[in-house]
């Protein structure tokens, strides 16, 4: 009995296993017309596509409609997908597109949005009160840059993708990419100050 005891609480203190998801399989799972495998795609990338879009739009409704289309758009192309890059590099591609069509129809002002500022749950709360308040000073001086240049700075900073991706992402060679990147720290330095402005 001792040693039963003593196998539920090894089993108690292994560390969870992280699912990992096989996002090629998922598509392939979309394209032979499974709904299950789509929401499961989109419950994937709508923290990310939300980020990544709130960027680069200038309000929420916009967000939401370019969100939908996105989708929409990997639901009737998910046959396309060749596997010859990331899913994460098709979809984002698909959504830098529809936002640059959305932005050329909706010619309107950013608004004072402040993104997704969910806290870390390793940050106690006076970090997570700097880090909002570091967040909506990035986004803010973020606003006055083109949307080609937000789209850089936050693929590179708040999805971690590299240049070589994010070149895939937007349709443009390497080192357009490397250029955009140099303007917009070069402009966020001037607009930010202290630790903000080491921070890039």
């Amino acid at each position: 009995m001792a040693g039963g005891h003593n196998a539920g609480a090894e089993i108690r203190r292994a560390p969870a296993l992280r699912l990992v998801v096989d996002e090629p399989a998922l598509v392939g799972r979309i394209a032979a017309g499974e709904q299950r495998a789509f929401d499961e795609l989109y419950r994937l990338y709508l923290p990310r596509l939300h980020r990544f879009l709130g960027a680069m739009l200038p309000s929420p409704p916009l967000v939401e409609e370019v969100l939908d289309d996105t989708m929409l758009v990997v639901w009737k192309r998910s046959g396309s997908f060749d596997g010859a890059s990331k899913v994460s590099t098709w979809v984002f591609s698909i959504a830098y597109r529809t936002a640059l069509n959305a932005l050329r129809r909706h010619r309107e002002p950013r608004a004072d949005e402040s993104g997704d500022e969910r806290p870390s749950p390793d940050q106690g709360p006076e970090e997570q009160l700097a880090g909002k308040h570091a967040r909506r000073a990035i986004l803010r001086a973020m606003e006055r840059l083109s949307p080609d240049h937000r789209a850089v700075v936050d693929l590179t900073y708040f999805h971690e993708l590299g240049y070589r991706e994010i070149a895939e992402v937007m349709g443009c060679p390497v080192e357009t990419v490397k250029t955009r990147m140099h303007y917009a720290r070069r402009y966020l330095r001037r607009a930010l100050s202290g630790r903000l402005a080491d921070w890039l």
